[in-house]
């Protein structure tokens, strides 16, 4: 679909231009110049190229070298941008956190770390610290976590008794309740149809633990197809 610019000024195509990659991007999808072109209508690619190059100026996009479709969102949000969002009130900035493949939440499954989307998330912690993870399974139906909800995961290798975590067992990953008992690791569901996890602590790699869940009634911009 071509979106018509009959005339506009340039601030604002520009700020046209950046909705519909910022759209796009947080879908996972990363458009091309002639795709850029088409949509806006524009004579020349050079056109669509220009615009872009503004943006990454700006610090509304981040062009990645030797790529071919190489823009990207910033890991944190303009502060003009965040001034935007009635969502980014207080102190927290918005960050963009990405949501690597699946975990668990039941029997063991292999961990992917395989990018599928960015997820928008308010948070005091670094981008670079943070994961997200989709939940398969119902063992932890007793906390909240719920089928194809997604858990933000801060990156870490220690955590508390009790605290939520993911993590590796033998090359698997799987989210559960953390307990340190005798030199074990004991991970345990919340769900009394799933057994206890219980394992060597050498056996055991804590992947972070659990700071938030999300869950959605209607599919997100930034979600792709499961």
């Amino acid at each position: 679909m071509t979106i018509v610019m009959a005339r506009t000024p340039a601030g604002e195509t520009r700020e046209n231009v950046y909705r519909f990659m910022r759209e796009h991007l947080l879908s996972g999808q990363s458009p091309t110049l002639r795709e850029i072109q088409a949509a806006f209508g524009f004579r020349a690619i050079e056109t669509a190229r220009e615009h872009l190059l503004e943006l990454v100026h700006e610090g509304r996009l981040v062009k990645e070298p030797g790529q071919a479709r190489s823009y990207r969102l910033p890991a944190t949000y303009p502060a003009a941008e965040l001034r935007s969002r009635p969502e980014s009130s207080g102190n927290r900035p918005m960050q963009l956190v990405p949501l690597l493949g699946r975990v668990q939440a039941g029997a063991l499954t292999t961990a992917v770390e395989q990018l599928e989307a960015w997820v928008p998330v308010q948070t005091r912690h670094k981008s670079d610290e943070l994961f997200g993870l989709r939940v398969r399974g119902e063992s932890m139906l007793g906390a909240g976590i719920l089928p194809g909800d997604i858990v933000i995961v801060r990156r870490q290798t220690h955590a508390a008794n009790g605290d939520i975590v993911v993590a590796l067992v033998d090359d698997e990953a799987t989210v559960k309740r953390l307990r340190m008992r005798a030199g074990k690791v004991e991970l345990h569901p919340e769900n009394s149809a799933f057994d206890v996890i219980v394992r060597a602590a050498e056996d055991v790699a804590l992947l972070g633990k659990v700071i938030e869940v999300r869950r959605y009634l209607e599919t997100p911009l930034f979600s792709l197809p499961a």
